[in-house]
């Protein structure tokens, strides 16, 4: 509709990216300089003070909600997790919005981090007492919005990174939701499930929440109301017909070149500067028009 004018910042995917491979250099250069407790442990001082220790969160350490998320166990942890954030959070923050992608982003993790320090302090025999690092929660709760935004539209994806599939995005949902269960069962297991299962219901719930405003999770009001009588032929009062001729009037009857002005690109604006969210009915209305007019041409 509008040449886009380029972008000179990177998006906030690909700065994640960045700060968890810095930081993966970090968690490796810092035991060779000495960076570890003491005599007694091995474990490196980076991990033991922002890696997340169910036992050191009961004691206040609140921060380390946040800073696991940038913490990594070896090379394929970081790159599987890096290439989900590539793959699934542009197409999320250009929703989203940069400033709402990462608070989503953050929330999400700690969100995550946090069920699973709970399943170790209700059940330490299953959950095990260990430190959780990865952005791991985060990537879920990425996955699991992307799927709401885009939930009967076909994609594809590589399973393995090697065999290409197409399927609905709600189906990656369904996959999330099956490796998180079956790991679920797994006791003591090495891998987080329970971060995972967080950032899946923080995915679901800020876009059913935050974007799509629906605040229930089943309408019940259909089964309360009485289904409305469906008429052959409607006819419209004449105070009905003058407010729809003065609706239409309000932007749809101006000229191309004044309605892209002075209507859509005001509109285009808004999206890149706070997300689609931000939108009022009125305005996604003229975005509607928009689109049809330019089918027409």
């Amino acid at each position: 509709m509008r040449d886009v004018p380029f972008r000179t910042h990177w998006s906030i995917s690909l700065w994640l990216i960045l700060i968890n491979t810095a930081c993966f250099a970090v968690q490796l250069i810092v035991p060779l300089l000495g960076g570890s407790i003491g005599t007694l442990s091995t474990e490196p001082i980076i991990e033991r003070c922002l890696a997340l220790h169910p036992g050191d969160l009961l004691h206040g350490w609140v921060w380390q909600l946040l800073t696991f998320q940038f913490l990594h166990a070896g090379p394929l942890h970081l790159v599987i997790n890096c290439a989900m954030l590539y793959m699934f959070g542009r197409p999320v923050e250009d929703v989203l919005g940069r400033g709402a992608f990462l608070r989503f982003y953050l929330i999400s993790g700690a969100a995550g981090g946090l069920l699973q320090a709970a399943g170790s302090w209700v059940f330490p025999g299953h959950f095990g007492w260990g430190a959780v690092l990865g952005a791991s929660a985060g990537v879920f709760a990425l996955i699991a919005a992307f799927a709401a935004l885009n939930w009967n539209q076909p994609i594809t994806t590589l399973i393995a990174f090697i065999i290409p599939v197409t399927m609905q995005a709600k189906y990656l949902v369904l996959v999330e939701l099956v490796l998180v269960g079956l790991g679920l069962l797994q006791p003591r297991s090495e891998i987080a499930n329970a971060a995972h299962l967080g950032g899946i219901l923080a995915g679901l719930g800020y876009v059913r929440f935050f974007v799509r405003r629906e605040f229930t999770w089943f309408n019940w009001s259909r089964f309360r109301r009485p289904a409305p009588r469906r008429e052959l032929v409607k006819t419209a009062s004449g105070r009905e017909g003058m407010w729809a001729r003065s609706k239409k009037e309000e932007f749809e009857d101006l000229p191309p070149a004044e309605f892209i002005s002075k209507e859509v690109d005001p509109i285009l604006d808004k999206i890149s500067a706070h997300g689609i969210q931000s939108l009022t009915p009125r305005e996604r209305k003229i975005l509607e028009a928009a689109r049809e007019r330019m089918g027409r041409r």
